[in-house]
């Protein structure tokens, strides 16, 4: 009998890939466990989370689609770099550019104050972080859906003399729900997990409905800072869960069969 090789290595190093998270969730739920790690902040900073990871996929879904699709049809290296930038730096950096840029050293910054936009420790400003480091993420999650659509009714749309845009509109859009969908899933899962640019921006939310909440990723940081492993393990082993289901989701609609 032979041994496949390769799957057991891969078998190996996936092992290798989950053993922290694993015994983190086990450490969580079990020995390390601490009342406050699952307390009513805890949730509030999740419910904070979730809703502003998914507020920057859908921005993402409505600002970047059309970009993502015309980097699927007309290479471009120099767009491509520049797409890619936002996910090359530091995160940290991404919250200070964010941060001087609505600030009143900008004109813009003093446009956005002058019609009462801010963008420090607001929903707004923690919106636009998690979307600037998330969107190339759904962007090249669309590339390869796009790329493998049949290009036929496109061909015979242009030829009849319909316009790229019009194209896009009317026929690549309409089949484009599925990918969509599971490029969002994707992008709203990396914006759960940021926490560089955050920490810069909108490290502290002070605006209702959540009021005086941290993100999750800075208040499980700030756990461990004040209250010890315990609760910091705790609390992540909550998130972990929570970012499980996600993945759960992204999976099932990976695999619905697609309507053509």
């Amino acid at each position: 009998m032979k041994i496949n090789w390769l799957k057991w290595i891969s078998v190996a190093t996936l092992c290798l890939l989950i053993t922290p998270v694993a015994l983190l969730l086990y450490e969580g739920l079990g020995p390390l466990r601490n009342p406050k790690g699952y307390s009513y902040e805890i949730f509030r900073s999740i419910g904070l989370t979730l809703f502003s990871s998914g507020l920057a996929a859908v921005a993402a879904v409505i600002i970047f689609t059309p970009l993502s699709y015309y980097l699927a049809r007309n290479k471009s290296t120099i767009m491509e770099t520049l797409t890619d930038l936002p996910v090359s730096i530091p995160h940290p950096i991404v919250g200070i550019a964010l941060l001087i840029l609505a600030s009143p050293l900008t004109p813009f910054g003093r446009f956005l104050e002058s019609i009462g936009i801010y963008l420090f420790d607001t929903i707004l400003g923690l919106v636009i972080a998690l979307l600037v480091v998330s969107a190339p993420i759904y962007i090249k999650s669309m590339q390869p859906f796009y790329q493998s659509l049949n290009k036929s009714p496109e061909h015979f749309a242009s030829a009849m003399g319909a316009s790229p845009l019009r194209v896009f509109v009317s026929i690549v859009l309409p089949n484009s729900g599925r990918g969509i969908l599971s490029a969002a899933l994707i992008s709203m899962s990396r914006a759960m997990s940021e926490f560089g640019a955050i920490a810069i921006l909108a490290y502290y939310v002070l605006q209702w409905p959540f009021a005086d909440v941290y993100p999750a990723s800075v208040l499980i940081y700030q756990d461990y800072t004040y209250y010890g492993l315990g609760v910091a393990v705790t609390a992540s082993a909550v998130m972990i869960m929570v970012a499980a289901v996600l993945m759960v989701a992204l999976r099932l609609v990976q695999r619905s069969p697609s309507r053509k």
